[in-house]
C-alpha cells in the first residue's frame, strides 16, 4: 500500500504503459472554483428522430438509406478520416536539409466505419443491458477479424471464431495494402465533440500505428522480455485485485480499475484478467462478461453526477499485422477518458 502521505503532497506516479511520469497534486482538489462550467446534459430525446442520419430507415448525407435495423448497424463512414484510395504521395529524399529533417510527412491509407449500438435514438451504452451490448462486441470482433493479416498469428483464431461482418455498404473489400491497426472508439457527449447523440462508435483502420497504442506496445514488449514472458497488464490486474483500493468493478474475466497513473479524475481501464491479445480471443461467456463490465462502468458514470456522462472510450489490442512478439505482448484493455472534474458542470483541461 502506498504511503498515506501521498494523499496530501504533490508527487509523481509512473505509468508503465507509456513509460512516463504523471504529476499528482491531490491537495488542489480543495481549492475554490470560479472557472468555466459546462451545461449539464438535460436533453430529452425521442426514440426515433426523422432528422437523424443514423436512425433506421433514414437517408444519410451520402444519399444512402439506412436499413430498418434493430440492434447494430455498420457502414463505411460518409466522411472518413482516412481513405483506402487516394492520390499517391512519395516523401522527399532525406538529403540532410532542414526541410527533410523537420518538415516530414508520409501517406496513410485506411478505412473508417460507423457502428450504431442500438436502433433507439435516445439510449446510450449505460441504458443497455449486457446482453444488448453483446451484439456490439460481436460486430467489433467481426470487423477486426475481417482485417487481420493472413500472415499474422491471430489469423487462425480469427477465422475460426467469427463470422463475416454484415456491412450495409457491401462486404469488406480487400486492398493490396494491409492495414496495420484498428482503432475502435466512442466519443460520448457534446463535450467530447460527438456530432450526433444517436448511440454509436467509430472504427478506424490505418496503415500506421496510432501514437498511444504504439507507446503502449513498446512498453508491453519490454516488460515481456524483461519479465520472462509475463504480461504487464495481467500482472497489474492481479496486483489491483489483491489490493482492492482502486477497483471499480470486477467479474471472472475482467477488472475495471481507476489506474494508479490516471490523468483524468474518473479515468477507468477495463483489463482482461488473463492474457487475451484481442477481441478474437474471447469466447461467448467472456464477451458477455465484457458487456457486463462496459454496462457497469457507463451506468456508474451516469449515476455519479446524474447526467449523461461524457467520455472518450478506446479499445487497445493487438495490431492487425505485426511480429510474433508484438502480437503476443499485446493485452486487451479499454480506456475511458472522461473530462468531468468535480461535478456535471466542471470540466478538467490538460494544459501546457
Amino acid at each position: 500500500m502506498p504511503d498515506a502521505i501521498l494523499d496530501d503532497i504533490s508527487h509523481r506516479r509512473y505509468n508503465p504503459l507509456r513509460g512516463n511520469w504523471i504529476l499528482v497534486s491531490p491537495h488542489r482538489t480543495k481549492r475554490p472554483w470560479q472557472g468555466q462550467q459546462e451545461a449539464a446534459s438535460k436533453t430529452t430525446l425521442p426514440t426515433y428522430d426523422a432528422a437523424c442520419y443514423l436512425c433506421p430507415g433514414n437517408e444519410r448525407a451520402s444519399g444512402d438509406v439506412n436499413p430498418k435495423y434493430e440492434s447494430t448497424f455498420v457502414f463505411v463512414n460518409d466522411y472518413s478520416a482516412v481513405k483506402a484510395e487516394q492520390a499517391e504521395y512519395t516523401p522527399g529524399a532525406k538529403d540532410g536539409s532542414l526541410s527533410s529533417i523537420l518538415l516530414r510527412a508520409e501517406p496513410v491509407l485506411g478505412k473508417c466505419y460507423v457502428v450504431t449500438f442500438s436502433s433507439a435514438h435516445n439510449v446510450t451504452l449505460a441504458d443497455l443491458a449486457p446482453r444488448e451490448i453483446v451484439p456490439v462486441i460481436k460486430t467489433w470482433t467481426d470487423l477486426y477479424a475481417a482485417h487481420v493479416s493472413p500472415t499474422c498469428s491471430l489469423a487462425k483464431v480469427a477465422g475460426a471464431t467469427t463470422r463475416p461482418p454484415e456491412i450495409h455498404d457491401g462486404s469488406v473489400q480487400k486492398h493490396s495494402t494491409q492495414y496495420r491497426y484498428m482503432q475502435i472508439f466512442e466519443n460520448k457527449g457534446a463535450a467530447m465533440g460527438c456530432s450526433n447523440p444517436h448511440p454509436h462508435g467509430q472504427i478506424w483502420t490505418t496503415t500506421g500505428l496510432p501514437e498511444e497504442p504504439a507507446m503502449e506496445l513498446e512498453q508491453l514488449k519490454t516488460y515481456r522480455r524483461e519479465q520472462g514472458g509475463l504480461s504487464l497488464l495481467e500482472d497489474y490486474a492481479k496486483l489491483e485485485s489483491e489490493k482492492k483500493e482502486r477497483v471499480v468493478f470486477a467479474n471472472k474475466s475482467f477488472l475495471a480499475v481507476c489506474p494508479w497513473w490516471a490523468v483524468w479524475p474518473f479515468e477507468v481501464m477495463i483489463i482482461a484478467r488473463q492474457h487475451k491479445r484481442a477481441l478474437v480471443d474471447f469466447n461467448d461467456d467472456e464477451r458477455l462478461e465484457l458487456a457486463e463490465a462496459i454496462a457497469e462502468i457507463t451506468r456508474r458514470y451516469d449515476n455519479l453526477f446524474e447526467t449523461q456522462f461524457p467520455y472518450s472510450m478506446g479499445i487497445h489490442q493487438a495490431p492487425l499485422e505485426g511480429t510474433d512478439l508484438e502480437i503476443e505482448a499485446s493485452h486487451f484493455h479499454i480506456h475511458f477518458y472522461p473530462p468531468l472534474l468535480r461535478s456535471a458542470t466542471v470540466r478538467k483541461f490538460l494544459v501546457g
